[in-house]
């Protein structure tokens, strides 16, 4: 299994708005030229975001995306699922009729077990353990001294 670069961005995007430079919503411009990604894909990315509620937008002279629901309470898997479809190792694991081979398969509970740790997985990490672990990460270098 392969994450795209949609499901890596939209995390990084994720995390730019969940650690709240500043307070109120953040211009995606900002979130693009900090991250290094194009513009153009992170406003695809953000609307799949959006459509799941992970994300409000507002309009104006002081507009941009905030998070809809507080970090702690938003999990990686609630964000990649979105970008990436199902997150299914293989087809007969959600569709056994896709293979004839189901029912009597050994490795297709090999698959199916792996699957599931992985979802389990996604589901343990929210967005607020990505921004401590992104803050400690910064350490001394996050802080800006300028006047």
């Amino acid at each position: 299994m392969k994450l795209s670069t949609r499901s890596r961005y939209g995390v990084r995007l994720m995390l730019a708005l969940g650690t709240g430079e500043k307070p109120g919503p953040t211009l995606l411009k900002d979130v693009a030229r900090r991250e290094q990604i194009s513009e153009k894909y992170l406003s695809q990315i953000i609307i799949h975001l959006k459509a799941k509620g992970l994300v409000h937008a507002s309009r104006g002279a002081h507009g941009g995306y905030e998070l809809a629901r507080p970090a702690a309470e938003i999990t990686l898997r609630e964000i990649v699922e979105p970008l990436e479809g199902d997150l299914c190792l293989v087809d007969c694991i959600l569709r056994p009729a896709s293979c004839t081979r189901s029912a009597t398969c050994a490795t297709r509970d090999v698959w199916g077990a792996m699957n599931t740790m992985i979802l389990d997985y996604l589901d343990t990490i929210t967005l607020e353990d990505l921004v401590r672990k992104h803050r400690g990460k910064l350490g001394d270098a996050g802080i800006d001294f300028a006047i």
